[in-house]
């Protein structure tokens, strides 16, 4: 059998699995590139506040799989329990501690890139300055614009929460 014949096999027996395309394996200059730049983004940013911004996208974005892979990174790299559930009301638990000011003004602005409901207001762009730097707000911005990249391929084709 051939390289394409077996590639082939693998790509259908991956769409009957989940319906959909397996990117890395049809896309994979594409795929290797974003996987580059999701490491470029990280760089010089707090993990903590990573893994944060990636589960707050993927909760917006309906995202089970990338929901899944940075809860369990969260946890396995000694984020609480509490913090992790809290993400989704981090307005509310913000006003009780659980995330700090930079945190907020972080999830604020990863909110308003990944919804864009017509444009990040200044108000919440404004806020994540006071907090950032203006190369780690760069790289925050890259790390939204990243997450969403990896949610919108996970929701498009499918992929399977706890699978790779």
């Amino acid at each position: 059998m051939t390289q394409t014949a077996t590639t082939t096999q693998s790509a259908t027996a991956a769409r009957r699995t989940t319906g959909r395309v397996n990117f890395a394996k049809a896309a994979p200059k594409a795929f290797k590139a974003l996987i580059s730049l999701d490491a470029a983004a990280r760089e010089g940013l707090d993990p903590a506040l990573v893994e944060l911004v990636q589960i707050r996208s993927s909760q917006l974005n309906h995202c089970a799989y990338c929901l899944h892979m940075h809860t369990t990174d969260a946890h396995e790299a000694g984020e609480s329990k509490e913090r992790i559930a809290l993400v989704g009301v981090w307005e509310e638990a913000g006003e009780a501690g659980f995330y700090t000011e930079k945190e907020q003004a972080a999830l604020a602005l990863t909110e308003a890139v990944t919804l864009l409901p017509g444009g990040v207001p200044d108000e919440v762009y404004e806020r994540a300055a006071r907090h950032f730097e203006e190369r780690e707000l760069a790289q925050l911005i890259a790390l939204i614009f990243t997450i969403n990249s990896w949610n919108r391929i996970a929701v498009t084709t499918r992929k399977v929460p706890g699978q790779n």
